[in-house]
């Protein structure tokens, strides 16, 4: 008797773990969860040193490496072979600073460029239109940047 008992009681266990699947990944999910608890996000991270182009100097052109606009204070050149192209990165030390448009900025960049000089653990912050628009981030430590791959995007980066 205590057998079949003990067989019934398991019955449920091997029909939950028989339809249970994994979660699919969320990652606008974590990124939201991240705001509300205050935790950094994680993912893959790298300390990287920084470099910032802006429109109108030598060799940069209006569209990104996939052929998007670039967009001010959002796309950042990275070297391929560390960084895959359509990553979406925080770098935390970038939070707070001044947008364009005067909203404050939220850490979020979006790997869709490239450059000859990009190479190992370096990237390059698109600031705007101007050297003038460097401003903001000119008070960062270039020389020590702490990036982490937090999702990938599709098509081109938000404007």
């Amino acid at each position: 008797m205590r057998r079949r008992l003990a067989a019934l009681a398991i019955l449920p266990l091997i029909f939950l773990s028989s339809t249970a699947q994994a979660a699919p990944a969320d990652p606008v999910g974590d990124l939201i969860m991240s705001v509300v608890t205050g935790a950094l996000p994680s993912g893959p991270g790298w300390n990287l040193k920084a470099t910032l182009y802006h429109a109108g100097a030598k060799g940069v052109g209006a569209l990104d490496a996939l052929g998007c606009k670039v967009v001010a204070m959002r796309t950042v050149a990275v070297d391929k072979n560390l960084i895959p192209k359509r990553s979406v990165l925080f770098i935390k030390e970038t939070v707070g600073l001044k947008m364009p448009d005067g909203s404050v900025h939220d850490g979020y960049w979006y790997a869709s460029d490239a450059g000859s000089a990009i190479k190992g653990p370096r990237i390059d912050l698109y600031t705007g239109k101007n050297a003038g628009s460097m401003g903001p981030v000119r008070s960062l430590n270039l020389s020590s940047l702490t990036a982490v791959k937090v999702g990938d995007f599709q098509g081109c980066p938000p404007g």
